[in-house]
């Protein structure tokens, strides 16, 4: 039986990152992995994707030449490629991981982990290949970082040929005429810019009352709008039923408040939700608890059961690789006898890469509200924007929310260009308990897209500038 100080299972963007900083600091640390290194987010959820955006971007562009003032003839894509440039990024980058991970002399076990006991301290494990035995190990501390997968639900379960997942909807043969894509959060938003992007009729059916339920109300009503506008049909307070399969395509009728839509598309893509990996990992004879698929823990990451942690989607919500990450890193550091600060929910972005793209940080308007504060929100449009005007990117919106009596910066929610990449700054003065004061005292170069949250800041006391 192999010895470690610590075992993390699970090589996705929380265990991978979890090992390395582990390994920064000294600890013997091994990673049992069962399919591929940088798990669902490099393999085949956020990197791939993003690749797969960014091609539905040029296509989108190169039919809005006009715009710009280029014309050109017969415009078209090769899918094959398209789709096999978006693996080539992900083989690259799960490729880096393995190097990093060999370069940190970090033991890397291809197989499934299950903890079958203890031996003093030290919890011990079997890694299992094919359903046979190639290793037990044991360690003080395990990490369990194993992820989520997607959920379905009764009459709308996968088939793998008209009924997708987010893994074939990542590797299309053809591209589909018609689509239905089931649920509006990131991951469903996210397909059906693509595929519209790319040409395709696309419907968006989502249970809630509005999409991206977890946005700002605002924002999500603007999203909806650009959507619409960009040919997306969308149906919200909508129940599908049973998906009929037929002939090579899928018919189901959709009930809306409104009435009810009867549908027949080429392809359906379920995106409603996911559930956590907790399965035959032994934590029945553990006081590790479970919650709806979820293991429990606390601020630190650290489960009812002495040196047992979880980190990442598997942990819950926010199902986000760069929480995962960081959880790694809090609860690594925590293990080593650090004083870690634990993770605010509140301080976590949340990145959706759709065209217009949204991002946000805290609080909503509508949970601001709620708390009993003041309020002071100030909103600036991307069409008071130079920058925004001169890329043709004038449809957008910066929102801020601050408590009217501290100045505390509540929450700060945007739709738009290049959104995704200036959160961020948001995000740092979240962390940094940054005032209104601050913020207005900043300095933002001109001309860019980030000059929006300054105003948007200022418009909250009502000394926006360019409005």
């Amino acid at each position: 039986m192999e010895q470690f100080d610590l075992i993390v299972v699970g090589g996705g963007p929380g265990g991978y990152v979890a090992a390395l900083r582990a390994a920064q600091l000294g600890i013997n640390v091994a990673v049992v992995e069962s399919t591929h290194l940088g798990g669902i987010c490099l393999n085949w959820g956020c990197i791939p994707t993003k690749a797969l955006l960014r091609a539905s971007e040029i296509n989108h562009m190169l039919h809005d030449l006009g715009t710009f003032g280029f014309a050109a003839d017969n415009v078209r894509f090769d899918l094959d490629k398209v789709v096999g440039r978006s693996r080539a990024v992900s083989k690259q980058l799960s490729r880096g991981v393995a190097h990093l991970l060999k370069k940190a002399k970090i033991k890397v076990f291809d197989g499934r982990a299950k903890l079958v006991g203890k031996q003093g301290d030290a919890h011990r494990l079997s890694v299992t290949k094919d359903g046979k035995e190639i290793a037990q190990v044991a360690a003080k501390n395990v990490i369990l970082a194993t992820g989520a997968r997607a959920r379905y639900f009764p009459g709308l379960e996968p088939d793998g040929d008209l009924v997708w997942t987010y893994r074939e909807a990542m590797v299309p043969k053809e591209m589909p005429k018609r689509l239905l894509v089931v649920g509006s959060g990131a991951i469903g938003v996210e397909f059906a810019s693509f595929y519209r992007n790319m040409g395709a009729e696309v419907t968006i059916a989502e249970v809630a009352d509005r999409i991206l339920i977890a946005e700002d109300a605002e924002i999500s009503a603007m999203a909806q709008k650009a959507f619409e506008k960009q040919g997306i049909k969308i149906l919200t307070s909508a129940k599908v039923g049973p998906l009929n399969k037929k002939d090579g395509t899928v018919s189901t009728t959709i009930e809306t408040p409104s009435g009810k839509t009867e549908l027949t598309v080429d392809k359906v893509i379920l995106a409603v939700g996911i559930i956590g990996n907790v399965e035959d990992l032994g934590l029945e004879n553990t006081k590790v608890k479970v919650d709806r698929t979820h293991i429990l823990t606390d601020e630190f990451c650290h489960t009812d059961e002495a040196g047992i942690w979880a980190i990442g989607d598997v942990a819950g919500a926010p199902w986000l690789a760069h929480k995962a990450s960081h959880e790694g890193v809090i609860c690594v550091e925590k293990i080593a006898g650090k004083s870690p600060q634990p993770l605010h929910p509140l301080n976590i972005p949340g990145c959706t890469y759709s065209r217009p793209q949204v991002a946000s940080v805290g609080m909503n308007e509508e949970k601001a509200k709620a708390s009993g504060r003041k309020l002071k929100i100030g909103r600036f449009p991307f069409v008071g924007n130079g920058k925004a005007l001169a890329m043709g990117e004038p449809d957008g919106m910066t929102k801020t929310i601050f408590d009217a009596e501290t100045g505390e910066l509540l929450g700060a929610h945007m739709i738009g260009a290049e959104v995704t990449e200036m959160i961020q700054g948001y995000v740092i003065a979240r962390t940094s308990e940054l005032t209104e004061a601050e913020l207005k005292e900043t300095v933002f170069p001109h001309p860019t897209i980030s000059e929006t949250m300054h105003e948007s800041v200022l418009a909250a006391w009502g000394e926006a500038l360019h409005i």
